[in-house]
């Protein structure tokens, strides 16, 4: 088992510490690190939800929604009126199928945390899986109300403020966790596209599932590139970052103890965006397999990954129309599916997410 200095984070954000020298390895002493939680605290997450960005991001996601309607050539009030009589079973299935995931995104969490020593102070143990699943939770919410994924960068202030584990540490198993992430979405996506189209791929779908696999390749090669040449790059990061840096590093590269682990949590997290969706569509009678609504599900979650609006609003609908008329779904009924499904995976969120918000704040402090 590989063994990590444990470096202390208990130095209040509001001193500044001195900057310490760094060994060899890029390490600092126990008693001279400064916090590194990147500015968090309780009423940051508000501060950049009223911030200029956020405003911007939400008026881009409007003006897409409002083209994807002038686009297709929607009657939004019959799009309304399809979504008000959708079938509420398959809907409770669908807010089932994508809550209940967060519990093996946990599971996952966990997995990594442990395999890269990110553990509290004093013996103590990690948060459990209902714990670490609020966590997750709230990291969601925040990614839903403000761009760039924010979120994960919460998500390792709140594990810090609960566990007191190291910001930096647990911002590299995040990093670890979304690389898995994408490497197992780009190939089911591959693979759920072939079982849908067969060799008769069309060209937009060819050229999101060569992205896909590109983008995959792209981060797998920039991960073997820091382990090959981890102690050149501690070089050449700035002394006062380093010790930010090598704890990243080691986060990063220490999660892949339990690579199998991992992997199968990650596919059935995966699976469960498609039963998700294939329910949505099932509660309108859009009449798409479980293999479309894989596919589908998976190209709206690759459109997240640009990083412009909250969660990608606007470009997930907009795509999830787009994917569902290759299919044969009428437009306005494609387009009650990607609004219940934001119903389901975003908006929902926002609401669960502010009371979950209120209570935590309550309850950590």
């Amino acid at each position: 088992m590989r063994t990590t200095p444990r470096l202390d984070e208990t130095h209040s954000e509001h001193v500044p510490a001195p900057t310490p020298a760094a060994d060899s390895n890029g390490a600092t002493p126990r008693d001279a690190i400064p916090p590194d939680d990147n500015g968090w605290s309780d009423d940051s997450l508000l501060r950049r939800v009223l911030c200029p960005q956020t405003l911007i991001s939400f008026g881009l996601a409007a003006a897409i929604v409002a083209f994807m309607l002038t686009r297709f050539d929607l009657d939004l009030r019959a799009v309304l009126s399809e979504m008000r009589h959708a079938n509420p079973l398959y809907l409770g299935l669908a807010f089932a199928s994508y809550y209940g995931a967060f519990g093996f995104r946990a599971a996952r969490w966990r997995s990594l945390l442990e395999s890269a020593e990110i553990r509290p102070p004093d013996g103590e143990s990690l948060p459990g899986l209902p714990g670490l699943s609020a966590i997750f939770v709230l990291s969601w919410f925040a990614n839903c109300i403000v761009p760039a994924k924010l979120g994960d960068a919460y998500r390792g202030f709140l594990l810090k403020q609960r566990a007191r584990t190291s910001f930096s540490g647990a911002l590299g198993t995040i990093f670890a966790e979304r690389l898995v992430d994408l490497a197992t979405l780009a190939a089911l996506l591959v693979g759920s596209g072939f079982v849908v189209f067969g060799r008769h791929l069309p060209r937009t779908i060819t050229s999101w599932m060569f992205f896909a696999a590109g983008l995959a390749v792209l981060m797998v090669a920039g991960l073997l590139f820091i382990v090959r040449f981890r102690h050149r790059l501690r070089a050449l990061v700035p002394t006062r970052l380093r010790h930010h840096y090598v704890r990243i590093e080691e986060g990063v590269i220490g999660s892949f103890g339990s690579v199998p682990t991992v992997l199968g949590l990650t596919a059935i997290i995966w699976l469960l965006e498609g039963v998700r969706l294939y329910f949505v569509s099932m509660a309108v009678g859009a009449g798409v397999s479980i293999a479309a609504a894989l596919f589908v599900a998976l190209l709206a979650s690759l459109l997240t990954v640009v990083p412009v609006t909250p969660a990608g609003l606007g470009f997930v609908e907009l795509g999830i129309v787009g994917a569902l008329t290759l299919f044969g779904v009428f437009h306005q009924t494609a387009a009650s599916v990607a609004l219940l499904d934001r119903v389901v995976a975003y908006w929902s969120v926002i609401a669960v997410g502010a009371v979950l918000y209120l209570i935590t704040r309550w309850r950590w402090r």
